[in-house]
């Protein structure tokens, strides 16, 4: 399904709270931030002629986060950020001074770290993120997971040491659960979306994000006419929406949210011009954007920065899991995990369907931009659905950087 943005605030100018969250100057603190990290190296943007060739565009770029600070998920961004900035604040408040990123290591800002426990819930990436976060500064962390959990998701997350708490439902469930028992116990909740009376953490995990695009941004030999990105609750397309708004401005691209056919929560909040939760039905492949209600600051931002809404099945993400992984020839090969091709998905749906395309303006020229948002972060998944191990994608794609 295709929906244009016909909401009220469309290409208005953003919230001012969300301009501050997403702008040029948060986006140097995050870098300032990654410049304190071992393992930050800016992830590579991989170009596809051959599939730009066949879909009729000009260029496809992809920014492959599978590779992002040894987490394979742009997630990887956010929580672990908000985490250290909130110890860095907490720190602030009892030392009764200024503390700076520089004295992260510190062992002030350590034992300040040890008293607080962070708490959030995840369909998996984010949660490691967020328990990775608190590893490096000595918080604890205990992270929710619902049913639809694969445990070799979970074993992911546990090895760094975060206590690991199972919930019966959806995620949506384990938020509640999460924020419940976070309240009752003095936790802090570091959520990657955000309701009523809850915004400034789930606006520092989008922060974080804002790395990614500026890195593009710098990669690309051109900006992009076109960007498809996908969302869960939304908080990764409101960050690339809204930053490329604030730094394009009327040379924006064309913006558009792609969804899980089976959980498009957004999608449904463009159609109803307001949030809405929709039904839990089928689960859906694409596990880490089954979500049923969106960020209210995700949606705050793309009703006025994203142009349109569509929906991606099921077929249609496990085949650009495989054609990524089998790609046309000259193209590289990439590991993209169930979710992470979503956005790659959406622009081949809209480049080849007659109506989408001319409803874009998708033409020869048009330069296409997407985000894997992931690898392979459940390995045996990947395996079963393309019947390659990721491994070897990965030394195929190694292959042909050397060619």
């Amino acid at each position: 399904m295709f929906l244009p943005n016909t909401t009220a605030g469309y290409r208005l100018p953003l919230d001012p709270r969300d301009e501050q969250t997403l702008g040029i100057a948060a986006a140097e603190e995050v870098e300032r931030y990654l410049a304190f990290r071992e393992d930050h190296a800016v992830t590579p943007l991989v170009a596809l002629p051959g599939l730009a060739r066949e879909i009729g565009v000009g260029a496809i770029h992809v920014k492959d986060e599978g590779h992002r600070l040894g987490l394979g998920s742009f997630k990887a961004l956010g929580g672990a950020y908000a985490v250290i900035r909130l110890v860095l604040e907490q720190a602030r408040r009892n030392l009764g001074r200024d503390v700076d990123m520089s004295e992260l290591h510190s062992e002030e800002v350590r034992a300040v770290a040890r008293g607080m426990t962070v708490a959030c819930a995840t369909d998996g990436n984010h949660g490691r993120s967020v328990a990775q976060g608190a590893e490096l500064v000595g918080a604890r962390a205990a992270i929710f997971v619902h049913a639809g959990v694969s445990d070799e998701r979970v074993a992911a997350i546990a090895r760094f040491g975060a206590e690991m708490i199972r919930v019966e439902g959806t995620y949506d469930d384990s938020v509640r659960e999460a924020a419940r028992i976070a309240e009752a116990k003095g936790w802090i909740i570091v959520s990657d979306t955000s309701w009523p009376g809850y915004e400034r953490i789930p606006g520092l995990v989008m922060q974080g994000y804002t790395t990614l695009i500026r890195e593009a941004l710098t990669q690309m030999p051109e900006p992009p006419t076109h960007v498809f990105v996908q969302s869960g609750v939304g908080g990764i397309a409101a960050t690339v929406a809204g930053h490329l708004a604030i730094a394009l401005g009327e040379r924006r691209p064309v913006f558009t949210v792609a969804d899980p056919a089976r959980a498009a929560c957004l999608f449904e909040t463009a159609r109803a011009g307001h949030p809405v939760t929709v039904a839990h039905g089928e689960p859906t492949v694409m596990a880490m954007l089954e979500c049923y209600e969106p960020s209210l600051v995700a949606w705050r931002v793309l009703s006025r920065a994203a142009d349109a809404f569509m929906t991606v099945e099921e077929t249609e993400a496990t085949a650009v899991m495989n054609r990524l992984a089998r790609p046309v020839a000259g193209d590289p090969a990439i590991v993209a995990g169930e979710s992470g091709g979503v956005g790659l998905a959406a622009a081949i749906k809209a480049a080849t369907d007659p109506a989408i395309r001319a409803a874009l303006a998708i033409g020869q020229g048009s330069r296409i931009f997407v985000v894997n948002t992931e690898g392979a972060t459940d390995p045996g998944k990947y395996e079963e659905i393309t019947g390659l191990p990721p491994a070897a994608v990965a030394a195929k794609n190694r292959q042909g950087a050397m060619a």
